[in-house]
């Protein structure tokens, strides 16, 4: 008998809870947690063979460390799962906001060690791209760095997904434009800090929908479900969040002990 799935919207605490109904979990299934809080709106999902079962988020602010546990609390207890239940964790890892990263690498990293869960971590611009409109071809990825500096990286479609043509990195949205080619959509939070930089004349820079701006733990939990069928894992003491750029509180005191 195949899978099947009925969408159960439930509303609590001001919040969407999203379940679907499931096949009778069989002993040796693999159940997960997906984690995503690279953006200004976190999101958590659980994951049973690679399928979400249930997803939720906390939309205000940076407050990820306040809403994430009672979200992934609630979902478990809807589910009847228990912090022994996961076998693996899927963690978005950046780039993205420093200290939403921080919360979301430190969490799945404390419930590796509690549950003895494998850890996957994946690349935040990966996790945004799979956002993309079906007819978008070549994408770039745009997130504020302040300092009129992006954090960025671009994807080819081809056949059976997305190709990296630039990894994750620094640059001016300006500059990376004039490397892409055409047509090219541009995806994420950074867009309304360098709208100035794009080419009002230039009909083929296409900006992708404001409502799939943000990075979603579903999509977390689909490419870290393939990162470990592949064997993908990251050891719990080796995982860090990919800054690309230190944290501008770092900077700063850097220069200060520079200077004295």
């Amino acid at each position: 008998m195949g899978r099947w799935f009925i969408f159960l919207p439930i509303a609590t605490f001001g919040r969407s809870i999203h379940l679907r109904l499931r096949p009778l979990y069989h002993v040796g299934m693999i159940r997960a947690l997906a984690i995503e809080t690279s953006s200004r709106v976190g999101s958590v999902a659980l994951v049973e063979e690679g399928c979400v079962l249930a997803a939720d988020t906390f939309p205000h602010g940076l407050q990820h460390a306040a809403r994430m546990l009672p979200a992934i609390d609630s979902l478990c207890r809807s589910l009847g799962w228990t912090p022994g239940d996961l076998r693996h964790i899927y963690v978005s890892a950046g780039p993205g906001s420093f200290t939403g990263l921080r919360i979301g690498i430190t969490l799945a990293k404390t419930l590796a060690f509690v549950s003895g869960a494998a850890l996957v971590a994946v690349g935040s611009a990966r996790v945004l791209v799979e956002n993309a409109p079906p007819d978008a071809r070549h994408v770039v990825i745009v997130l504020d760095a302040k300092r009129d500096q992006i954090f960025t990286a671009s994807f080819d479609r081809v056949a059976d997904g997305w190709a990296e043509r630039e990894p994750a990195h620094l640059d001016r949205l300006a500059d990376v434009l004039g490397r892409v080619p055409r047509p090219v959509h541009l995806l994420g939070e950074g867009i309304p800090h360098h709208r100035c930089f794009i080419p009002p004349l230039d009909a083929e820079v296409l900006i992708i929908d404001e409502s799939l701006w943000r990075p979603r733990a579903e999509m977390v939990a689909k490419l870290g479900w393939q990162l470990a069928q592949d064997g993908r894992f990251t050891e719990a003491m080796q995982l860090v969040p990919i800054y690309i750029r230190r944290p501008e509180a770092e900077e700063k005191c850097q220069r200060q002990i520079n200077s004295s």
